[in-house]
């Protein structure tokens, strides 16, 4: 069964930005490292493509809804292509096939009973596309979110029944590990407390939008459609959609990764939903927190957007991927310091691994004809640095597992300065002297070689193209942790591995740098950042 992880479906009102650069980051550590797992992954992005939100901002810019649209997802694309983002799928709420899926979809729903006509009032956020229960009272309200104004609405639309999914849904988010982090259950388990209550799933005289058939006048809202988009994507390209095909393809997901602003219309609306329509449920919905810069809120009137593509371009993607990765707790809020992104990137990356792999390889090269030591007593699975990477590669696998980014690449960066104090400690610079100390400074240089291969192999999740080049400097070919060329195509990894087990888990054992085997002449593998300006 295939392991089916998504991202939010992007909002195209605006540019993509540093939230959603950083959801889709980590998406993709998660796809790689179930791949490099040996798992087959179907890894889904896309853009939310309908509402009055992009009516009214395309409208603003002079262009058509169609164009507005066009422009933007095409950005996204070729944004994650740079990035490197290793996506399966990249779907458009706006395609035919989309539009077909959702009609099918809703007739199960209305042939189940579950849809009715009703009068919608209240309190409405355009930005948020969602009415607000907790609307101050005042005369004029705002959304506490986007600080905007509220504009009251007050129209006959379309329902879904929720409230007849309130004992389902009440034991669903009680299943353990269905909401994550568990921080979070919480907040949902109160929001269900209260009754659910049917919410509107139809808009009346809104032409940008999918229209509801056999209900003149009516365009699905947003979310009935943007949720299906995640069916959509599974679907065959070149053939007609059939809602049944999601079952062959990869559904049910067993990630939904959101911002935990639309957790309620994931882990609540979106599972009844499926009820409804007799769809197995997904197995988690993740809602990660907010990024602030300097501890302040990102926003255009403040000038302190950080654009993903100047992180890019500046800073590359390594940089970018360890600091969000390794410094903010996946599921907690956190904040985007440049200093300190500096900081770590150059003593984590440049010092503390680059450095160990490169003052290794140049005194093997020196000393040992350019090529890998013998091993001597380093070969054996005792060893203390062969003890320490085994213990690593638990945490590591057991943390992103667990979607632990943080713990994944601290225990890492662990195997480093472990090895970094071997090194010191062991002195072969020292030993060289003495010609009685020849095979044990071999077994040394050996010893942190090989602990340098296993930083490598594990940083292969979180950053691909460090671990690729680390690898290639010690003579070992990379993994390929992006999606497969073509559906169902062989990996190209060597196949001398146990049978059944994956190039990254075989490669996962101590003593597989071969002894005699040529060093190319190093470089470094992490250069320093050095930003003289803000970002």
């Amino acid at each position: 069964m295939a392991f089916t992880l998504t991202t939010p479906l992007y909002y195209v009102n605006d540019r993509a930005h540093l939230g959603s650069a950083y959801t889709t980051l980590a998406c993709d550590a998660i796809a790689r490292f179930q791949r490099l797992r040996g798992e087959q992954v179907v890894f889904i992005t896309g853009c939310d493509e309908h509402g009055q939100k992009i009516q009214r901002t395309a409208e603003a810019s002079g262009l058509s809804p169609q164009a507005h649209c066009d422009a933007i997802s095409a950005g996204y694309r070729d944004l994650w292509s740079r990035w490197q983002i290793s996506h399966d799928s990249f779907i458009r709420t706006t395609s035919p096939q989309h539009q077909q899926l959702v009609r099918q979809f809703f007739a199960r729903v209305e042939a189940n009973g579950d849809v009715v006509e009703g009068r919608q009032q209240g309190w409405y956020c355009v930005a948020c596309e969602e009415f607000k229960d907790d609307a101050p009272g005042s005369q004029d309200p705002e959304c506490s979110i986007h600080r905007k104004p509220l504009e009251w609405r007050d129209e006959v639309n379309l329902f879904f029944r929720l409230s007849r999914y309130q004992a389902e849904v009440e034991a669903m988010i009680q299943r353990p590990g269905f909401i994550l982090p568990a921080t979070r259950q919480k907040e949902v388990e109160n929001f269900v407390s209260q009754g659910l209550r049917d919410f509107s799933i139809s808009r009346l005289d809104l032409p940008w939008g999918i229209p509801v058939p056999g209900h003149p006048g009516h365009t699905f809202y947003v979310w009935f459609d943007a949720l299906l988009g995640y069916l959509t994507a599974l679907l065959d390209p070149d053939k007609p959609a059939l809602l049944e095909q999601v079952l062959e393809r990869g559904w049910p997901a067993q990630l939904h990764v959101i911002g935990k602003d639309i957790l309620r219309f994931h882990a609540v609306y979106w599972p009844a939903m499926l009820l409804s329509a007799g769809l197995p449920l997904p197995e988690r919905v993740f809602g990660h927190g907010f990024l602030t810069r300097e501890g302040q809120k990102m926003g255009k009137s403040l000038g302190n957007v950080l654009d993903p593509e100047v992180l890019l371009e500046r800073c590359g993607r390594d940089a970018v991927r360890w600091y969000l990765l390794r410094d903010i707790a996946f599921g907690d809020d956190g904040d985007f310091q440049q200093q300190r992104f500096v900081d770590l990137v150059n003593n984590d990356l440049a010092n503390t691994i680059g450095n160990l792999l490169n003052r290794t390889s140049s005194m093997a090269r020196r000393w040992f004809a350019d090529a890998v030591p013998p091993a001597g007593g380093a070969a054996a699975a005792s060893h203390p640095l062969a003890l320490v990477a085994l213990e690593t590669a638990s945490k590591v696998n057991e943390a992103l597992a667990a979607l632990d980014f943080r713990g994944a690449a601290e225990a890492s960066l662990q195997l480093a300065i472990s090895a970094n104090g071997y090194l010191n400690d062991q002195a072969p610079w020292q030993r060289m002297k003495h010609d009685d100390q020849r095979d044990q400074v071999g077994s040394d240089l050996y010893a942190v070689l090989e602990a340098s291969r296993w930083l490598a192999v594990l940083l292969a999740p979180i950053v691909p193209d460090l671990s690729s080049r680390m690898l290639a400097q010690l003579g070992q070919q990379p993994f390929n942790s992006d999606r497969p060329k073509e559906a169902g195509s062989p990996s190209d990894q060597p196949s001398d591995q146990p049978q059944g087990q994956s190039p990254w888990l075989a490669a996962q054992q101590w003593g597989v740098l071969q002894p005699g085997l040529a060093l190319p002449e190093p470089e470094p593998v992490m250069r320093r950042l050095e930003l003289d300006s803000p970002l």
